[in-house]
């Protein structure tokens, strides 16, 4: 039975209007027009798309603030996530993702992108369902009411001729083609299901040597499926690659087929001019995660160039050290006058759009991200009378002003999932607690 929501005001395609009334009809947006409430369900705010976390490691949520003594990098930070990884197993999984997934709802995620390599069991057996975590992962998001697109990564080494070892074992499938025989299993266990996506990774050129990079590429070009990339995070990475062979990350993805229209690269801190130019080209999505990379002090990318030259812009927490979109955007601005010293390099339209309508694209999901007809029935209320918002004006008011505490209600594929800052799962923080305590 179709539903109608009153947004007090709404970003449409063609900009900001009042008094709009979307009817949904089961998971798609049937009508957007102009009207009074009348008998709709009120949403009094500003009322956005559902916006889409474009990179998420679940269980690094369990991180948060914990790694946050002392000095260290970027890798001794993976010390302490492997230990995080080597202590979960399917059920835990479920239940830490779950909690996790619910956290990014609360925010006005409606699609996470998951970026998932944590495959087999402890020392690398593999579970009696090769895909148990994969399994986990997507009862979790339909759990929290998010769609999901589970980016399975292929992870094969421990850098250009280092084998895995430790926990690392647990992330690998001997060869590309092990992966892609477990990976085609879970594309056929979701077969037919809209709201899921299996898409492929090239987890990064350290992990997958170049010669097993066409396996995973023709998986992608198969199922029309997204695939995506870690790319040029650290300057270590970069000079690893160049070490073995004589090209940068960048390079060697496009020598083997990675880069093009579905693929993400995400990060893309450290790049040349060429790489700027071969990422644009291809018009491969660029996806940045800016409060990860200020958490791992990875640096600040060339995120203006790269989407100048033709690749869209997507977002994603990451690690979680927060899950918050908004902050993820307006970060991509503010980085950028840091590192310029200059202020306007983005506006607050095109921050959105990564937000939302790029984001969901850069998933599988082109048909998500806009309030329009036949799109999926994804609305995101975001207060405008909170101490944050409050005298904001116009988009600027969400990407320069809110946070993920500022959104108010969200539907997700039709199903209202988060009322007055309540999610339906209940006391989302005693999940978290419950979930990370198990682990520690």
């Amino acid at each position: 039975m179709p539903l109608t929501y009153w947004c007090e005001r709404a970003w449409l395609p063609d900009g900001l209007t009042d008094s709009v009334l979307v009817e949904i009809d089961g998971a798609r947006i049937a009508s957007v027009t102009q009207g009074e409430p009348g008998e709709a369900r009120r949403l009094p705010g500003l009322t956005i798309p559902g916006l889409a976390d474009a990179h998420s490691h679940a269980f690094h949520r369990a991180l948060r603030a914990a790694t946050q003594t002392g000095r260290g990098d970027f890798w001794t930070w993976r010390d302490r996530m492997y230990e995080i990884a080597g202590r979960l197993d399917p059920e835990s999984y479920l239940r830490l993702a779950r909690a996790v997934y619910a956290e990014m709802a609360l925010a006005g995620v409606t699609c996470v992108g998951e970026f998932h390599y944590l495959h087999h069991a402890p020392g690398g057996a593999s579970y009696d369902d090769p895909n148990a975590m994969g399994h986990a992962l997507i009862a979790a998001a339909r759990e929290a009411g998010l769609r999901i697109a589970l980016i399975d990564a292929c992870y094969l080494a421990g850098g250009p001729g280092v084998a895995l070892a430790g926990t690392q074992l647990r992330f690998g499938d001997g060869d590309a083609d092990g992966w892609a025989t477990r990976a085609e299993a879970l594309a056929a266990a979701y077969e037919g299901q809209p709201d899921v996506e299996i898409g492929a990774a090239v987890h990064s050129v350290r992990a997958v040597p170049p010669e097993q990079m066409p396996v995973v590429v023709e998986f992608s070009r198969r199922h029309a499926a997204p695939l995506h990339a870690h790319v040029s995070e650290q300057r270590a990475e970069n000079d690893a690659c160049v070490a073995a062979y004589a090209a940068t990350p960048v390079q060697v993805l496009h020598e083997h087929g990675v880069l093009g229209p579905r693929s993400t690269a995400v990060h893309a801190t450290h790049l040349s001019a060429v790489d700027v130019e071969l990422l644009g080209h291809s018009r491969t999505h660029l996806c940045m995660c800016p409060t990860t990379e200020r958490e791992l002090a990875d640096g600040i990318g060339p995120a203006r160039a790269v989407f100048d030259r033709g690749s869209p812009l997507t977002l994603g927490s990451d690690s979680h050290a927060v899950i918050d979109l908004f902050e993820e955007a307006r970060a991509v601005e503010l980085n950028a006058r840091l590192a310029t010293e200059r202020r306007g390099h983005w506006s607050a339209a095109e921050l959105l759009t990564a937000a939302t309508a790029a984001g969901h694209t850069s998933l599988g999901f082109p048909d998500a991200g806009l309030l329009v007809p036949g799109a999926w029935a994804d609305l995101v209320t975001v207060r405008t009378d909170t101490v944050r918002t409050a005298g904001a004006a116009g988009l600027e008011a969400v990407v320069f002003a809110a946070t993920a505490a500022d959104v108010r209600a969200v539907v997700s594929g039709g199903r209202q999932v988060v009322d007055e800052g309540r999610h339906v799962l209940g006391d989302v923080g005693a999940l978290l607690a419950e979930a990370i305590g198990e682990l520690r």
